[in-house]
């Protein structure tokens, strides 16, 4: 239940201000399909979630225990530093084609959270846990509480989010986490 809490939290404070949460305002304001949308980004997010998670189990099998709190701990670090940079959409999606808006947002909402700090928190997190299944539920809702009233709410709510608050305030989580960690305290 920890790993999965802890994941939850984790992700849900990261992914506010995120590219993926632009993009979730992006898709919403333009198609208008909140459903298909959300949808989309809960298949999206297992998927890449999952794969992230793999990457954590072998990190953890792979690494010795001391080496392994090395790098879990400037890794958070680096997260945290990460949380402070704003994010910016590059582009908007294109049309809708044939395949629809799920399909547009499984895709878009899938390869912009490869290498973004969420699945970086996600390998992170996975790596310290022996519990793959908590780490990715955990982080898929993190996810989802972050990500949903941005879909649901579209436009009418973004200007009043203090992102850069929000941001600072991820970092600190964040580099609470590394720190802890590189001392050997075990606060989760």
């Amino acid at each position: 239940m920890e790993a999965f809490l802890v994941s939850t939290f984790v992700v849900a404070v990261g992914e506010i201000g995120d590219k993926t949460q632009l993009l979730s305002l992006v898709l919403a304001a333009r198609f208008q399909r909140p459903l298909s949308i959300a949808l989309g980004i809960l298949m999206a997010t297992l998927a890449n979630h999952t794969l992230a998670g793999l990457a954590g189990e072998w990190i953890r099998v792979t690494l010795s225990p001391d080496l392994l709190r090395w790098a879990l701990g400037l890794s958070f670090i680096a997260v945290a530093i990460w949380a402070l940079i704003p994010d910016k959409l590059d582009k908007e999606p294109g049309t809708v084609g044939r395949f629809g808006v799920f399909f547009i947002t499984l895709a878009t909402f899938f390869l912009a959270e490869m290498g973004d700090k969420t699945q970086v928190a996600t390998v992170m997190l996975a790596a310290k846990f022996n519990a793959l299944a908590a780490v990715v539920a955990g982080t898929t809702l993190g996810m989802l509480i972050a990500d949903l009233p941005v879909v649901y709410l579209g436009k009418a709510a973004a200007p009043r989010i203090p992102f850069r608050l929000v941001r600072g305030v991820a970092a600190l989580i964040f580099a609470a986490l590394g720190l802890a960690t590189l001392l050997g305290l075990n606060i989760f």
